[in-house]
């Protein structure tokens, strides 16, 4: 896939973190991101799962602007998260999956029902987490239903993170 390609898709996947559509990610939006996934499963913000997920949402703005936010004013543009993907991480999935990691880790558990916390959460819940994200029904069904890889029921934090890390990094070419 050629460089302009590549560019093009990774600014369709700046929608994703533009949960208010405002034109650029900053902190809000990580914030809102949380507080839906917290309304959408009960659970408050002040027990030790809430204060995971702001914990972790704070780490994975803070993550993403040092690596997308080049004029310092804690925003990034479409340009600067193309421009970050492209020269940052287009080459380095891992280094987005570290950033992300505690965020999606807290997720999990918030989207935990059953209150286990092994790192796995049932592919209904993770497709209810991936809907109030804003993946559309459709697209959530089919991203939960992939990502249990062992067929088991469940999905994995690893399988998550490596997913979500591909997904913002390593785009394949439209079939």
């Amino acid at each position: 896939m050629d460089s302009a390609e590549y560019e093009r898709k990774i600014a369709h996947r700046f929608a994703a973190f533009d949960q208010d559509g405002s034109g650029y990610i900053d902190r809000a939006d990580f914030n809102a991101a949380a507080a839906r996934l917290l309304t959408e499963f009960g659970t408050t913000a002040r027990c030790d799962k809430g204060q995971a997920l702001y914990s972790g949402a704070e780490a994975f703005w803070q993550g993403m602007a040092g690596i997308a936010d080049v004029d310092g004013d804690q925003r990034v543009t479409r340009e600067e998260f193309v421009g970050g993907a492209v020269k940052r991480l287009r080459d380095s999935p891992e280094r987005f999956a570290e950033i992300a990691r505690p965020f999606l880790r807290a997720a999990i558990a918030v989207a935990t029902a059953d209150g286990s916390d092994d790192g796995r959460a049932s592919v209904a819940d993770v497709e209810r987490a991936l809907r109030v994200l804003g993946a559309g029904d459709e697209v959530a069904g089919i991203a939960a239903q992939s990502l249990d890889t062992d067929q088991d029921g469940t999905i994995a934090e690893s399988d998550v993170v490596a997913a979500f890390s591909v997904y913002f990094t390593v785009i394949e070419p439209d079939k």
